[in-house]
């Protein structure tokens, strides 16, 4: 069965998206030199990703990821780390982990030498993602939480700013049922790769 090919959200798209919400025309290219409203809505937007993934969601959070020491004992975080901490670090308080230097720090030690940790150590992290790779969900957020900062720092209009703090809102919900329901979370704290069956009464019923 054939499928329709739809263009996912480009930085270009989200750029025109939110020039659209404020009055603006459309542009082919994003380009900085020329056009200093483009550069300004682009930042806006990056901003705006930055701000959101830093909260850290079910799609950009990665559990249990092994980093091990390099020949010189130390451990290299990646500018696209937004968070970090030890796996089941509320169990085990071995470490307190921060990112120094670009290095991974123990701030109990007070030492990024992990030379005696030859089989490394596993740490949940918050991956900032590029624009294109995240749900649909999300760039429709950011779209919209970019244009209210757009409308309010450069057409100062009280009623355009409300109206889109208003759809802002309805992205805002739109998101949240996305993280409920694609992240499993529950009360019980069941750790990854267990099962867990429910109490369901039509059990009962067919005895």
């Amino acid at each position: 069965m054939a499928s329709t090919t739809i263009d996912t959200e480009t930085e270009l798209s989200a750029v025109n998206a939110i020039l659209g919400a404020i009055g603006q025309s459309p542009v082919a290219t994003i380009d900085y030199t020329f056009n200093p409203e483009i550069s300004f809505i682009y930042n806006i937007l990056r901003d705006c990703n930055i701000d959101v993934q830093n909260e850290g969601w079910h799609f950009n959070t990665e559990r249990h990821v092994k980093y091990t020491p390099d020949s010189n004992g130390k451990i290299a975080i990646g500018n696209d780390i937004l968070k970090m901490d030890v796996t089941d670090g509320w169990t085990k308080r071995n470490y307190d982990v921060v990112k120094r230097n670009g290095n991974l720090y123990d701030k109990l030690d007070h030492t990024d030498d992990w030379s005696e940790l030859s089989d490394g150590i596993d740490l949940d992290i918050v991956r900032l993602l590029t624009f294109e790779n995240l749900p649909s969900t999300f760039t429709r957020y950011i779209i919209a939480k970019a244009s209210v900062r757009a409308a309010t720092q450069l057409v100062g209009n009280p009623q355009l700013v409300q109206l889109l703090a208003q759809q802002e809102a309805l992205s805002r919900a739109t998101v949240m049922e996305y993280e409920c329901n694609q992240g499993n979370h529950t009360m019980f704290g069941l750790p990854d790769d267990s099962t867990y069956n429910s109490y369901q009464p039509w059990r009962s019923l067919g005895r």
